[in-house]
């Protein structure tokens, strides 16, 4: 394990959803600040946390973390 780096795509479905930051730092129990972190990549989420986004989102969680790099969407 030489990258402990988790890459995520909440800032893109949270956009493509139309939820502010807020609203989901709200709906998660967490302060605002914290979904900053996470999108920015500067902060891992415990697991409980992620099965909960992933749930918010109505996704797998893996649809939204992974230890590689998403492929850009062009």
């Amino acid at each position: 394990m030489s990258d402990d780096k988790v890459h995520n795509r909440i800032a893109l479905m949270r956009t493509d959803r139309g939820v502010s930051r807020r609203e989901l730092a709200a709906a998660m129990g967490v302060h605002y600040q914290t979904i900053g972190y996470l999108e920015r990549g500067e902060y891992a989420p415990s697991l409980s946390l992620a099965l909960h986004l992933a749930r918010f989102f109505d996704v797998p969680v893996e649809s939204l973390f992974s230890l590689d790099e998403f492929p850009h969407l062009a």
